[in-house]
């Protein structure tokens, strides 16, 4: 932080018996643990194991069930994140709650503007906004609305937020999940500095270098129960992923089969091109391979790949699957044509959030449960019941709204509905984003498998120990066209990186 804030008392938290149910559904069960003011206390856990939930409820935006909470060793009752701003403290969720269409100064004093007798103060305002962006490094404009601003930086408006409200413990939501690793780099220096000024952290995450390189206090958490909570200087990576599943995961990404020959390719593309973002793109996939495209963010990995499903639409280049050109004009092609896409955003194009787990498996593939054009309830719940088996996606109820599932689970349903009818060609564009180790090793599971039963795989991932964990093949992305080929088997992550910046080292390299 470039100016030096007046150091503060950050507010020491004791949840003691928190517990905590949606139906039949225990989210929580009799934890208690203490968050040390000034220090930056992570809870980790897989998805679903409730660390959301108490993160949450220290917040103010969940009332438990059972159990109290103590703020600075004064029972209190948390009704509203409004109640938890009034005792310091403020909540920063996974989903910003943000008002895109208002500029950032009206959102980091929305609900706290000054000015007596309720009038507006606009110098007052700018003045201590300039003094809080300059803390953390924010130098958009603050008229700026919030929708144009980038996914970092909107970041860091809820940050401004929580220092406007004079916050002295901020809880942080997986706050990097949405960042490029540069991006949380900042972030994490942002939380240091905030630690350094005496505010206290509750960071809430399921990357576990993340809370190693930052944090001080860890509390490890399993379907709904504390685990452990212990110095995070004692820990490792692997003592935390055997504390959060109970068992060793040894082995991060399964025993993948020998790279498929000989066969004639599911799907050819040739001279794919689509004027700016990607041009002359040529690739193809076997049945029973895995080709992954690695490649910085904003290399035209996504827009590739929503080109050869129809969900937009390129200027030249041709298409085949199985042998048969295809003319998409919209995904619906490419469903008929046996492609199926598990797209970057699960929750903006993915899944319908407030929809049920039902109506997700099945909405790509009415026909299947639709004779005489009634939809069979007996038998869309019969198919759909043993879909979510061959993933392991667990809810509730296959009724409940996949909105109330952990995003491992919310990824496997994703997944699931393209498994109703099988496809012959699957892209899955980050496939793990936003999931955590159990369920990362779960999706890697249900990829190779369908890989082993023949399916093209195309694989995009910005980690790119991902795509030499999975793939055969590696094509790198770069400013839209494809300037390398390795063999998974036979380069390091640095190799691929040295090809994604500009330098092609060794594999086969395509001319620009």
């Amino acid at each position: 932080m470039s100016a030096q804030a007046p150091r503060v008392t950050g507010v020491r938290v004791d949840a003691v018996g928190i517990g905590k149910r949606y139906g039949a559904l225990r989210a929580l069960a009799d934890v208690s643990v203490t968050i040390a003011p000034g220090g930056i206390h992570a809870l980790v856990g897989e998805n679903g194991a409730g660390k959301s939930t108490l993160g949450k409820i220290i917040g103010g935006a969940v009332r438990p069930d059972e159990g109290d909470l103590l703020i600075d060793g004064t029972p209190v009752t948390l009704h509203s994140p409004r109640d938890a701003i009034r005792h310091g403290i403020s909540l920063i969720e996974q989903e910003f709650a943000l008002a895109p269409d208002l500029s950032v100064l009206d959102n980091v004093f929305l609900g706290v503007e000054l000015g007596p007798r309720g009038l507006l103060d606009r110098g007052a305002q700018r003045e201590r906004f300039a003094a809080l962006a300059e803390r953390i490094d924010f130098t958009s404009d603050p008229s700026t609305r919030v929708r144009a601003l980038r996914t970092a930086e909107q970041q860091k408006v809820e940050v401004l937020r929580a220092l406007v409200r004079d916050a002295r413990l901020i809880v942080m939501d997986e706050p990097t999940a949405a960042l490029t690793r540069r991006e949380a780099d900042r972030l994490l220096q942002i939380t240091r500095d905030l630690r350094r000024d005496g505010v206290t952290v509750v960071f809430v995450s399921h990357f576990l270098g993340d809370v190693l390189a930052l944090c001080d206090t860890v509390t490890v958490l399993k379907d709904g129960r504390q685990v452990q909570t212990t110095p995070a200087a004692e820990e490792t990576h692997e003592s935390l992923v055997t504390a959060m599943l109970g068992r060793s995961l040894d082995v991060q990404f399964p025993q993948r089969h020998a790279r498929p020959s000989g066969e004639e390719p599911v799907l050819r593309v040739r001279g794919l091109s689509r004027e700016p973002t990607f041009r002359d793109v040529s690739l193809d996939v076997r049945p029973g391979e895995i080709v992954g495209l690695a490649g910085l963010v904003g290399s035209g990995r996504s827009e590739i790949a929503r080109a050869i499903f129809g969900a937009d639409q390129p200027a030249a280049g041709t298409i085949e699957v199985a042998g048969r050109r295809l003319r998409l004009k919209s995904p619906r092609g490419g469903i008929r044509a046996g492609i199926a896409m598990l797209p970057e955003s699960r929750k903006d194009q993915g899944l319908v959030m407030m929809r049920s787990v039902v109506e997700n498996v099945t909405m790509a593939h009415l026909d299947e449960v639709t004779p005489r054009w009634v939809v069979s309830r007996r038998r869309e719940r019969s198919v759909v019941d043993e879909t979510l088996r061959r993933v392991d996606a667990r809810a509730a109820s296959p009724s409940m709204p996949v909105s109330s599932l952990s995003g491992g689970n919310q990824q496997k349903v994703a997944l699931a509905k393209w498994l109703l009818r099988t496809p012959r060609v699957l892209i899955a564009d980050e496939p793990t984003r936003g999931v955590d180790v159990g369920a990362k090793r779960a999706i890697y599971e249900l990829i190779i498998e369908l890989a082993d039963q023949g399916l093209a795989v195309l694989l995009i991932s910005s980690e790119v120990e991902e795509v030499l964990g999975l793939a055969h093949r590696v094509l790198v992305v770069r400013a839209g066209r494809i300037v390398g080929e390795f063999d998974a088997a036979d380069v390091d992550e640095e190799v691929v990186m040295r090809a994604a910046f500009g330098g092609v080292d060794g594999g086969t390299a395509r001319d620009e």
